[in-house]
């Protein structure tokens, strides 16, 4: 697999590149696509090209115009889908295959962007000290959870999904309520990331925490740090709202690049990905779930137990977030518990 130089050169002679290939700009790393990239490869005989961006993908190719040499759009995260299609990057794939394999709720309704996997925002709960087995988000702003709550930063994009949901599930008024409940119970004031959330019930600094489920695989399989496998010892996931609408879910996915230079080649590398090989791949490889109906997760995302997904268009939450994010800073999230 290939990666694309940064050089202006690079640029210039994109336009004489092999029909053989297709290129990726991609918010993934790409040690957790080669996988998928190299499957893609030995079916097709089409080459990859990946260029990695931990930030302004969107703007690059934005400056790079008519000849940018990126044809598909690797990222996760549905607000980076939106940005993408709200800044103009993208173009609509009517595609049979692809809306065969993706559910309707896990896609662009202009065929924009489209879902690959999904993760869950969950509750991770302390073994030792928490007894129950079932919660709700609504739950989360229960004052008896008071001083018990870790989360990481209000405004960061996984919780701004959530609490985008909320709106959308209850009305801003009520989101609002339910944010200020939540931000009462905090422990202490947001920070780090999800698997610091593990850490810090270990420690018994909380009791519950908000979480993504592949964090959970990771810690559990972490070899390079593996007092890591303690922090997820010391937890179990709790699946919000089981019983009634189902979890919160977040997506990885991809999009077709405005003026991808290799159009047909982009085409069949999105089909690929939508199929059955490559959700099992794509699964196993980021410990989150497919979204094609039927393909299973694998035996480390299994052990969490069963998801139900909330089933609220994508869009609907694209559609709220900016208020989720003006509610964050209207109640105070990040200042944490006042007293």
């Amino acid at each position: 697999m290939g990666v694309l130089s940064l050089t202006a050169g690079l640029l210039a002679t994109s336009a004489a590149w092999a029909a053989g290939e297709v290129n990726i700009y991609s918010y993934r790393q790409p040690d957790l696509i080669k996988p998928l990239l190299d499957a893609f490869t030995k079916d097709t005989g089409i080459t990859t090209n990946v260029l990695f961006l931990d930030k302004g993908l969107v703007e690059r190719i934005q400056a790079e115009g008519a000849n940018s040499p990126a044809d598909v759009i690797l990222t996760v995260d549905i607000s980076r889908l939106t940005e993408a299609k709200d800044a103009g990057v993208t173009q609509p794939v009517v595609n049979e295959t692809i809306n065969k394999d993706i559910p309707a709720h896990f896609r662009d309704p202009d065929g924009n962007w489209f879902g690959l996997t999904t993760r869950g925002r969950v509750v991770y709960a302390s073994k030792e000290r928490v007894a129950q087995d079932d919660i709700t988000y609504e739950e989360l702003a229960d004052p008896k959870w008071k001083g018990k709550i870790c989360t990481r930063d209000g405004q960061h994009s996984y919780n701004i999904g959530l609490f985008a949901s909320m709106i959308a599930h209850h009305g801003e008024a009520e989101a609002e309520k339910w944010l200020t409940g939540l931000k009462n119970n905090l422990a202490k004031k947001p920070d780090g990331g999800d698997r610091d959330q593990a850490k810090a019930i270990l420690a018994g600094e909380c009791d519950l925490a908000l979480g993504n489920t592949y964090y959970v695989g990771l810690m559990m399989t972490n070899e390079k740090e593996p007092e890591q496998k303690d922090w997820a010892a010391a937890i179990k996931v709790l699946f919000p709202n089981a019983k009634d609408r189902g979890t919160h879910v977040n997506i990885s996915g991809m999009a077709l690049v405005k003026n991808s230079p290799n159009k047909d080649n982009a085409l069949k590398l999105m089909e690929f990905l939508s199929e059955g090989e490559a959700q099992k791949i794509y699964a196993e490889q980021v410990f989150e779930y497919p979204v094609l109906p039927g393909a299973e997760p694998s035996d480390v995302v299994k052990s969490f137990g069963t998801i139900k997904p909330d089933e609220l268009p994508l869009a609907d939450i694209a559609s709220n977030r900016k208020k989720a994010s003006e509610l964050v800073d209207k109640v105070g999230y990040n200042d944490g518990p006042q007293d």
